[in-house]
Formats: structure tokens, C-alpha cells, sequence
């Protein structure tokens, strides 16, 4: 089985995308079901225009500002994935992979943390330390210090061992959006991007290179 790898080069709406990432999952995971073999895994790599989603169990409290997010246009989406609410916009990487599990040999805690390791290892590329916080998935920068920010969110779906949904790093995200949630169902923890932590932007489609190198490489390890 190959994983294809699919990189969108400008922010697509985020409806379409969910529709499409559920198409593959659904059809991996029929194909599953009556045991015969899943030709190929995806990697889906891009930026989504301007959208708030909620997970699963999400709490709708952490919603600020209704009003605000009308004003802007910006729909806020209840979806099928763990995590609680989170922005997602142009200069924000999201990686859906939509992969089986059992063929790479992990459980869903060992998915998370290697998605967790994924990022990590990118964003050190660029002298950035990133750090896992017990009990916050996702990746944290200043871990147990007054100014803890997150760097990347991660929220999954996965039935049959088959993954939907994925994670959101910040490249050079405008990070003012934020303000109108609280990240993750956070109220003493901030967010930040690879450009601010750098004080420079960074090209996003460099980083989704970066990004995808660890991700192979953790994925194709025995």
C-alpha cells in the first residue's frame, strides 16, 4: 500500500474538504469491513479558509463571541473528531491523514503521539522546542512556565483503525481569531505560530515538506 500525498496550494473552504476526507475514510473503512484490501492511504496537506469547529464533545461555552464571528463570516462547524473547538485559517498548516492503523502497528495513544512527534521534530528544524503537557494533546511551547502557548492542535476520528481528521500547526497564522474561543476548551493558555516564535514568516509549503518527511519517516518505522 502507498500513502498519496495531495498538498493544496491556496486555502480551500472547509465543508468540501470535510466532505471529501469522509468520502476516503468511508470507503477504507467499507472495504475493511468486507475484508478486502485498502490499495492506498492519504495525506492531505493544506490551509482552510477562515472556520471555527467543534468536536464530538466539544463544549459550546468555549464560543466567545457568536455575534463577532457573524460579523466576520466565520461559521463555526460541529464535527465528528475528539478534541473541543479550535480556528483554523489561511497560514495554519492541517494534515488529515486517513490511514490504517493496523498496517503501521499502532494503537490510537501511540498515533497521537506520533503525530505529536511529527511536529515536534518540524518545528526543532527551525530552533523551536516544542513539548507534550500531560493531559493537553498537542504540541506546547514553554511547557510549565506563565507564557505555556500552543503551537499545533490535534483532534482524530478513527473507526476499524482507519484515522480521519488530523492536526493544525501554525505557520504564520493571524493568531487574532483565537481570542474569540477558548483554544481546545483552554482559558489559561495561549497560542502561538512558527512566525512568531521566530519573529520572521516562514513559507508555508516549506514547512508541509518538513512536515511530511517526519511524518513518512515515523510511519514506515517496524
Amino acid at each position: 500500500m502507498s500513502i498519496k500525498i495531495t498538498f493544496y496550494d491556496s486555502p480551500r473552504p472547509y465543508r468540501p474538504m470535510w466532505e471529501h476526507q469522509r468520502n476516503l475514510f468511508d470507503s477504507m473503512v467499507a472495504r475493511k469491513r468486507a475484508g478486502e484490501p485498502c490499495d492506498e492511504e492519504h495525506l492531505l496537506m493544506l490551509e482552510h479558509e477562515p472556520v471555527i469547529t467543534l468536536g464530538r464533545h466539544g463544549h459550546e461555552e468555549n464560543l466567545l463571541m457568536a455575534s463577532e464571528l457573524e460579523r466576520r463570516g466565520i461559521e463555526c462547524i460541529r464535527i465528528e473528531r475528539g478534541g473541543d473547538i479550535t480556528y483554523h485559517g489561511p497560514g495554519q498548516l492541517v494534515v488529515y491523514p486517513i490511514i490504517d492503523l493496523e498496517r503501521h502497528h499502532l494503537g490510537i495513544k501511540s498515533y497521537i503521539n506520533l503525530l505529536e512527534e511529527a511536529v515536534i521534530r518540524t518545528i526543532a528544524d527551525y530552533g523551536i522546542t516544542g513539548e507534550r503537557v500531560e493531559g493537553a494533546t498537542g504540541v506546547w511551547i514553554g511547557r510549565g512556565t506563565p507564557t505555556e502557548r500552543k503551537i499545533c492542535a490535534i483532534g482524530v476520528k478513527c473507526s476499524r483503525y482507519v484515522t480521519m481528521h488530523g492536526l493544525a500547526l501554525n505557520v504564520s497564522t493571524d493568531l487574532s481569531p483565537f481570542t474569540l474561543i477558548n483554544p481546545c476548551g483552554f482559558t489559561d493558555k495561549g497560542v502561538t505560530s512558527i512566525a512568531r516564535e521566530l519573529g520572521h514568516p516562514i513559507p508555508l509549503p516549506e514547512v508541509a515538506r518538513t512536515l511530511t518527511a517526519h511524518l513518512l519517516s515515523l510511519l514506515q518505522k517496524p
